[in-house]
């Protein structure tokens, strides 16, 4: 039973070496287009100048068009408050559109929280990947992932819904069972771990076409 429990621990901590490793790939390349366009402010600047010089008012909407769409690429969509969390959300979402899978986030969380920042990164990813993952069986126009993250008093509440192709999901010893191969599920393992450990609350909800999940985690 130990050699089980201990081969299960060494599997969870593989997954969330992984799940960090990739989270932090995908802020970087974010963030690394945003210095690039930084970057380039000055170049775009003088070209307008002399598209003005020029009087090509035509030219000058064409360039700040096409400007516009660029920095919709690397702009935040999400500002919630919280670096840690802005980072994790807006590469998710960026990588949801990436995929056809639309995103309503309505989330506004402290600068600072007692949870740790890998901590919160794990639940916020691994939440997300799993919305994402059971939006993909689902044709494009039926896919729609909502996200909702505030503060109720002294406790941080996290709400995740997305559109499934299930119906209603069996529970087996209180958990959902998963339609996943072996080696996954390993993601709901440590959210179900990490909001334990900080005693906090966590539902699932399963009903024909939608899956929520529903987390409060104390911050004092």
């Amino acid at each position: 039973m130990q050699l089980f429990a201990k081969l299960i621990d060494r599997r969870i901590a593989a997954y969330q070496r992984q799940l960090i490793e990739t989270h932090y790939q995908e802020v970087e390349n974010m963030y690394r287009q945003m210095r690039g366009w930084r970057h380039d402010y000055r170049n775009h600047i003088q070209t307008m100048k002399v598209l003005a010089s020029s009087g090509d008012l035509e030219g000058i909407r064409n360039y700040l068009d096409r400007l516009d769409t660029d920095l919709g690429t690397v702009d935040l969509a999400v500002k919630t408050g919280n670096a840690m969390a802005d980072a994790i959300l807006n590469s998710k979402i960026s990588l949801a559109k990436s995929r056809d899978i639309p995103v309503q986030v309505d989330a506004h969380i402290p600068v600072r929280l007692k949870m740790s920042e890998l901590d919160l990164c794990c639940v916020i990813g691994n939440l997300f990947d799993n919305a994402i993952e059971a939006s993909l069986a689902l044709p494009p126009e039926e896919r729609l992932i909502r996200v909702y993250m505030d503060m109720k008093g002294t406790q941080l509440y996290l709400s995740f819904t997305n559109f499934t192709a299930q119906g209603k999901r069996e529970k087996r010893n209180g958990r959902f069972l998963t339609t996943k191969g072996e080696g996954h599920g390993f993601g709901l393992v440590r959210v179900d771990a990490i909001v334990e450990r900080l005693d906090g609350y966590l539902s699932r909800n399963s009903e024909d076409g939608a899956f929520t999940t529903e987390i409060l985690i104390p911050q004092v």
